[in-house]
C-alpha cells in the first residue's frame, strides 16, 4: 500500500513538473508576444508619425511642382510671344511695299540696280507660317536607378581558335543592396565599382560640370575616390586642380568623410591629390608602408569578391566543353561585366603562374574549375575558400569601422531544428562543427537528456532549446511547433538519419548573398541506400537554380517567411505540402550544389525513379568537398 501511495505521488510529481513546465512555456510564450505587442505598438505610434511627416512632405512637394509647372507656362508663353514678333518682323520683311522700299533705296543712284531690285521686288514671296502656341514642356521623368541597371554585359560572342562562339551574357543583378541606410558618392573604374555597388546606396557618374548639383538631390555620407585610369576625374587624381579640391570642399562644407583609394600606380603619383582627402586606403598592403609615411590616416582595404557578381550561377546554355587558358578566356577588349560573362563560360581556365590572386578568388568564387583536370569537387572546394578569405562585405564592414561610419547590415544566424527521427548523438556531433549557427531546437524521446549531451557537445555559442517529443504530434506538427521556439534569421532542419559535412550550413547559407530565394535547399544531392550498399545522385544537374523544390532534410529558410507559410501537420511529405505552398503563393525556391550532404536510407522506391547510380559503396567520398 506504501508503495503505491509512493508511485502515486511520484506520478502526481511528474504531473505537477509537466504543468509547471508548460505553465512556464506559456508564461515565455507570453511574455515574447507581449513584447512583440509593445514592439507594435511602438512600431504604429512611429508609422503614424512618418506618415505625418510623409503627407507634409508631399504638400510641400505638390507646392513646389505647382510652382514649376506655373513657371513653365509662363515661360512656354513667353517663348511663344518671342516667336509671334520674330514672325511678324518676317513676314513685314517680305510684304511687296517692304521690297519695293528697300529696291527703290539700294538703287537711287544706279538706274540698272534700281530696275533689277524693281523685277525682284514684283515678284510674289511666300510668307512665313504664323507660329502655334503649344503645350507646356512636361517635366522630364527619370527613371528611379537600381544597381547595376546600367552595368550590363553586351559582348555575346568569343572567338577561340579562330571560331566564333555566342553566349548568352550574365544578367549583372540590379539590387537590392547590402546598406540602404548608407549613401556613397564614388568615382572609379568599372571593376572597383562592381565590387561596391551593392555594399551601400552608390552615386556615380558625376563630371567637374555638374557634381554640386548631383550630390545635392541625395547628399551622401562618404566620398570614395579610386585612383582611376580613365574619366572625367583621371588627371584630377594626378594633378589635382580646381575640380577636385571643389569636390572636395563641397564635402567638408556638408560633412561628408573622404577617402581616396589606392588601387594600382606608383604611391608618388596620387600622393598630392591623396593628401587632400581625409582618409587614404591601398588595395595594396605592400604599399602600405609607403601610405602611412604620406598620410597620418592609412589603411588597407584590399579587393575582394562581390558575392552579387562572383557566385555559381550558370550562364544559360550551359558551359563550353574545353578548357581554356586565361588569355583566351579574357580577351583584352572584353568591358568589366563581359568578364563576369566569361568567368562563368568555360569547363575549366589554365591559368599561368603569378596571376592576380584576386582574379584566381573572382574565377574560383563562380565555380569554374583551375588547372588543367577540371573537377567539380575542387571547384566547390575552392570556391568555399574563396568566400573564406573574405568578401566585398566583410571588407566594407572593417573600412566603415576605420572611418567611423555605421557598418549595421542584416545577419543570417541560423536556428536548426533536429527532429526525433533518428541518433541523436550523430545528429549533435555533426551540428557541432556547422557555422553560423546560434540555436539549435532539440526534439527528442527525453528533453532533459537532450539537453544535457547538447550542453557537452556544441560549443558555449549555441543557445539549446530541448523538447520532449509529443508522440501524439504527427513529424509536420512537431516541426511547426518547434518553428515557434527559433529565433535565429534562418531556420535549418537536419534530419539526424542523414549525413552532413562540416560546411554543409556555411555553403548553404550562401546562397542568400547572391539570390533572391527566401529557400534554399537541394533538389540535386548523394544518397545511399544501406540493403542496397549503393550510392546515387538524385537529379543531376539540377543545381543553382530555382526549382519547384527541395528535400526536406535540407531546409534552410528565412524565418518570417517559414513562420508565415506554417508547416503542414502531416506525418508523411510534410516538405512536398511546403513546396506546394511555396509554389501556391510565388516564394522563390532555389536549389544549392549536390555536395555536403547524404541521404540515409534502407530503401527509398522514390529515389530510383530520379536518381542514378554512382556505384556500389558508400557515397561520402563523392559527396564530401
Amino acid at each position: 500500500m506504501a508503495g503505491e501511495r509512493l508511485d502515486g505521488t511520484r506520478r502526481a510529481l511528474r504531473d505537477a513538473m509537466a504543468q509547471a513546465e508548460r505553465a512556464a512555456e506559456l508564461a515565455r510564450l507570453l511574455d515574447a508576444a507581449q513584447a512583440k505587442l509593445a514592439e507594435a505598438e511602438r512600431a504604429t505610434q512611429e508609422l503614424r508619425e512618418v506618415n505625418t511627416r510623409l503627407r507634409e512632405v508631399e504638400r510641400e512637394l505638390a507646392d513646389a511642382r505647382a510652382s514649376e509647372d506655373k513657371l513653365r507656362r509662363e515661360l512656354s508663353e513667353q517663348r511663344y510671344q518671342t516667336e509671334v514678333a520674330r514672325w511678324k518682323l518676317s513676314s513685314m520683311q517680305v510684304a511687296r511695299w517692304s521690297r519695293l522700299g528697300d529696291a527703290i533705296k539700294s538703287g537711287k543712284r544706279n538706274p540698272v540696280r534700281l530696275a533689277r531690285g524693281l523685277r525682284r521686288a514684283a515678284k510674289p514671296v511666300k510668307r512665313p507660317a504664323a507660329p502655334k502656341r503649344g503645350p507646356a514642356p512636361a517635366v522630364p521623368q527619370t527613371a528611379e536607378e537600381k544597381p547595376g541597371a546600367a552595368f550590363q554585359a553586351k559582348e555575346s560572342s568569343r572567338t577561340i581558335e579562330g571560331a566564333s562562339f555566342k553566349l548568352k551574357p550574365f544578367r549583372v543583378p540590379t539590387g537590392p543592396n547590402t546598406r540602404p541606410h548608407l549613401t556613397a558618392a564614388v568615382i572609379a573604374d568599372p571593376h572597383a565599382e562592381a565590387l561596391l555597388r551593392y555594399e551601400w546606396r552608390q552615386t556615380v557618374g558625376f563630371t567637374p560640370r555638374d557634381f554640386a548639383r548631383v550630390l545635392a538631390q541625395e547628399v551622401p555620407h562618404l566620398l570614395v575616390v579610386e585612383s582611376v585610369t580613365g574619366g572625367p576625374w583621371a588627371g584630377e587624381v594626378r594633378e589635382p586642380g580646381e575640380d577636385l579640391r571643389a569636390l572636395l570642399a563641397w564635402c567638408s562644407e556638408r560633412g561628408v568623410r573622404t577617402v581616396f583609394w589606392h588601387t594600382g600606380g606608383d604611391v608618388a603619383e596620387f600622393r598630392e591629390a591623396a593628401s587632400l582627402f581625409e582618409y587614404v586606403f591601398t588595395a595594396l598592403p605592400e604599399a602600405l608602408p609607403a601610405w602611412r609615411s604620406a598620410h597620418p590616416r592609412a589603411g588597407v582595404l584590399r579587393y575582394a569578391i562581390q558575392p552579387r557578381v562572383h557566385n555559381p550561377l550558370p550562364l544559360a546554355g550551359g558551359r563550353f566543353d574545353r578548357v581554356l587558358t586565361l588569355a583566351e578566356l579574357l580577351p583584352e577588349h572584353l568591358t568589366y561585366p563581359d568578364l563576369l560573362t566569361s568567368y562563368r563560360w568555360p569547363k575549366g581556365v589554365s591559368v599561368p603562374p603569378g596571376t592576380e590572386p584576386w582574379r584566381l578568388a573572382e574565377i574560383a568564387a563562380c565555380a569554374t574549375p583551375i588547372g588543367s583536370l577540371p573537377d567539380d569537387r575542387r571547384a566547390h572546394a575552392a570556391m568555399r575558400q574563396a568566400y573564406a578569405e573574405g568578401t566585398m562585405t566583410e571588407r566594407v564592414d572593417d573600412f566603415l569601422e576605420a572611418i567611423g561610419l555605421p557598418a549595421a547590415r542584416a545577419t543570417l544566424h541560423v536556428s536548426v531544428i533536429v527532429p526525433p527521427t533518428g541518433d541523436l548523438e550523430r545528429a549533435l556531433a555533426q551540428l557541432a562543427g556547422q557555422a553560423g549557427v546560434r540555436q539549435a531546437v532539440l526534439l527528442a524521446p527525453d528533453g532533459d537528456v537532450a539537453a544535457k549531451r547538447a550542453g557537452e557537445l556544441l560549443p558555449g555559442s549555441v543557445d539549446v532549446v530541448a523538447r520532449t517529443a509529443d508522440p501524439r504530434l504527427s513529424a509536420g506538427g512537431a516541426l511547426n511547433r518547434a518553428l515557434d521556439l527559433c529565433e535565429g534569421d534562418l531556420v535549418a532542419v537536419m534530419d539526424p538519419r542523414d549525413l552532413y559535412g562540416e560546411h554543409y550550413l556555411s555553403d548553404l547559407s550562401r546562397a542568400f548573398l547572391y539570390t533572391t530565394a527566401d529557400v534554399v535547399g537541394k533538389a540535386s544531392y548523394y544518397a545511399y541506400l544501406e540493403d542496397a550498399g549503393a550510392a546515387l545522385l538524385r537529379q543531376p544537374g539540377a543545381e543553382h537554380a530555382y526549382l519547384p523544390e527541395i528535400t526536406g532534410g535540407t531546409l534552410l529558410a528565412r524565418r518570417t517567411v517559414l513562420r508565415g507559410l506554417g508547416i503542414a501537420d502531416v506525418a508523411e511529405g510534410w516538405d512536398e505540402v511546403l513546396m506546394r505552398q511555396c509554389r501556391a503563393d510565388n516564394i522563390r525556391v532555389f536549389s544549392s550544389d549536390r555536395f555536403g550532404y547524404v541521404r540515409v536510407r534502407r530503401e527509398d522506391p522514390s529515389l530510383l525513379a530520379s536518381a542514378r547510380l554512382v556505384e556500389y559503396g558508400p557515397a561520402i567520398p563523392h559527396a564530401m568537398a
